[in-house]
């Protein structure tokens, strides 16, 4: 345990963590501009946050990409999106990004381990007849979801009842969800309580739909920039340098994902 929080404490001195460069091959694959084009999804609040002074990128999804940069060393350039959908709508413009694992996009990247768990939860109103996450899937059930979210793509495949409406992005799912009196919204939990703690006339079901598991990820067809992706997650769990990310962005409540199997 003393080895560990002195590791920590390192990592929170030295704003990084030291790791050893990475194999050319490695390097040429996930930099084969010569820098490294990492996407940054906006539209989960729980990884990336938009510095208000800068602009510019920060929390854990964009401390992992500007320390792969360094072990890779190239330059860092950023991606930017409002939506998972639209980051993976976009393979091919990026080399690196920081999506919830899913069968649906496991098709064209492949994925590390997971690096960050958090959970997917429901918003109801607050005088809603629907008490647990079972009840929501019934006929005249509306969810709102953002499109091509790793909720929306869950729930798309486990729901037989209720009905999806899909706003462009999550955050703009809840605006949905209000604007047009739907009857839930599915999101990752962190921004539902968030909204719910300032909104009296909501409330967030207790438990979970989903596990949500974090992970990054590379286009197929560089094996070893996917092999050493996944060596260098592994590395940043065991650091303490995820668990520094999320707590020096407020995320307290994101949970760093166990060893890979």
């Amino acid at each position: 345990m003393l080895n560990r929080l002195v590791s920590i404490a390192l990592v929170m001195l030295l704003g990084g963590c030291a790791t050893a460069g990475a194999p050319p091959e490695a390097v040429k694959e996930l930099a084969p501009t010569g820098k490294l084009r990492a996407a940054i999804n906006y539209g989960n609040s729980v990884l990336a946050q938009r510095d208000p002074a800068t602009g510019e990128p920060r929390g854990v999804s964009a401390d992992l990409a500007r320390e792969l940069a360094v072990r890779l060393g190239v330059p860092i350039e950023y991606v930017t999106f409002d939506a998972a959908g639209k980051v993976f709508a976009a393979v091919g413009t990026w080399d690196v990004a920081f999506l919830a694992i899913d069968p649906a996009r496991a098709a064209e990247i492949d994925f590390t381990a997971p690096y960050v768990i958090i959970e997917g939860g429901y918003m109801v109103p607050a005088g809603s007849a629907l008490r647990a996450i079972a009840d929501v899937d019934r006929d005249g059930v509306r969810v709102a979801v953002g499109r091509g979210s790793a909720y929306d793509l869950y729930l798309t495949r486990t729901l037989k009842h209720a009905q999806l409406v899909r706003a462009p992005t999550s955050p703009a799912a809840i605006e949905l969800f209000v604007k047009e009196k739907l009857e839930v919204a599915a999101n990752v939990k962190q921004p539902l309580v968030r909204f719910a703690a300032g909104n009296p006339s909501v409330r967030v079901l207790d438990g979970r739909f989903m596990v949500i598991e974090q992970a990054m990820g590379t286009p197929k067809g560089r094996s070893a920039g996917a092999s050493d992706l996944r060596e260098f997650v592994e590395e940043m769990k065991a650091s303490g340098f995820v668990a520094v990310g999320l707590q020096r962005s407020g995320q307290v409540d994101a949970a760093v994902a166990p060893p890979a199997r």
